[in-house]
């Protein structure tokens, strides 16, 4: 058995599990939070317990050295030699990548070549892989990117029609996010039906505060929603998704806004916040909907529509669709909106099972025996995807 650490590294912060793989347990998980700021947080849950902290955590390095040590001093592990090697969500990868892959010099240096397509994500994420690498020397490291999963959609699915020299010199493209959700769960949706996932078309549903959409033929990636950035394809928590790009023009002429602040509106102030004016949060603009609101209702309706859209798009795409599955935050906890989504289905021939519906959390079929098209929620897990690669490229 080998003991992996999956990491997500943050720019204030630093998220983690140890799973025992390949059984895929999971042994402790925790997070550090506030780094670098007054009164940061550390939270360690293992066994049922839960091990919460306030003190102050300079940088990544500290934070590392603080959950390692917390590791062996609640002997969850005897000591560093049980950590066989560490996964890291990286969460570009731009066209250099199309898998995971052992972290070297020459990977760190590719990461940073691209930073500049995630600049709020690439640079931490690094600072997380440099801070283990200090910590653990030697142990195997493993790159894990959002947009790797993507890599094997065609130009005519993720070239833009804009002149072509903006992707020759700066690589504007789609390149969709959510990959390693997207992977686990079209893997998992495949076991549940007990098929070779290379048999199935499915589309994945990934509703969070970020949502897309991914279509996966065969087990690959054709199509997604996000785009050269996560702010494309469907409205989320507080993004806009697809909209008319001259209405940043608009906006800013007539609000006197610069460019910087309108996209800072469609990324921090649009979607569910944006229309509603109640929450980001879908279970706020339910319970406002239910009283009657009815913009938090447009709003919920409107990602409905779009999410049906795409899932048109990606039936005819692929030929036809066997699974369509829900994940993530809203995708496996939100009975209605899955409800809403899906009586939107009807041309596809998908059938709801009301009281299957009613599921939170768990892997479910929740489509009726007379449905053409199976409807299933399950949970993501992208830790487990970022330990089974890490695994996979350790040996």
């Amino acid at each position: 058995m080998e003991k992996i650490i999956a990491v997500n590294a943050g720019s204030s912060s630093l998220k983690f599990q140890l799973l025992e793989m390949p059984k895929e347990t999971m042994i402790a998980s925790g997070v550090v939070e506030r780094i670098g700021l007054p009164n940061a947080v550390f939270t360690l849950k293992y066994n049922g317990e839960k091990d919460s902290k306030t003190l102050d955590i300079s940088n990544h390095t500290v934070a590392v050295d603080l959950l390692l040590k917390s590791l062996v001093e609640h002997n969850i592990v005897e000591s560093y030699d049980d950590i066989s090697g560490v996964g890291h969500r990286v969460v570009h990868g731009g066209e250099a990548f199309s898998d995971s892959v052992l972290i070297t010099d020459e990977v760190i240096q590719a990461i940073q070549d691209v930073s500049d397509l995630a600049p709020l994500h690439n640079p931490a994420n690094l600072t997380g892989i440099r801070a283990f690498q200090k910590a653990l020397p030697g142990k195997p490291m493993v790159a894990v990117f959002d947009t790797a999963f993507h890599q094997t959609m065609k130009d005519d699915a993720f070239m833009y029609s804009t002149p072509y020299e903006w992707y020759e010199k700066y690589r504007v493209r789609k390149y969709g996010f959510h990959g390693t959700s997207h992977k686990y769960v079209s893997a998992r949706t495949a076991e549940i039906l007990g098929q070779d996932v290379k048999d199935l078309k499915t589309i994945v549903l990934h509703i969070g505060n970020g949502a897309s959409l991914c279509a996966i033929d065969g087990g690959i990636s054709v199509d997604t929603s996000m785009g050269f950035t996560p702010l494309a394809g469907i409205s989320m928590g507080t993004r806009s998704g697809d909209i008319d790009p001259a209405i940043i023009e608009f906006i800013s002429s007539k609000e006197n806004k610069t460019i910087q602040e309108v996209m800072n509106d469609l990324n921090k102030g649009s979607g569910y916040l944006g229309v509603s004016r109640v929450s980001s949060d879908s279970r706020d603009l339910w319970d406002a909907a239910y009283k009657g609101d009815e913009k938090a209702m447009l709003a919920i309706n409107k990602q409905a529509k779009m999410i049906a859209d795409y899932i048109g798009a990606y039936y005819i795409a692929m030929g036809g669709v066997d699974a369509i599955v829900f994940t993530a935050g809203v995708g496996e906890n939100a009975p209605n909106t899955r409800e809403l989504i899906v009586n939107r289905l009807g041309a596809l021939g998908a059938e709801l099972d009301e009281k299957a519906n009613e599921v939170r959390g768990e892997d479910k079929i929740i489509s009726t025996d007379n449905s053409k098209v199976k409807l299933l929620v399950v949970p993501t897990n992208e830790e487990v995807m970022i330990a089974r690669d890490t695994l996979r490229l350790m040996k």
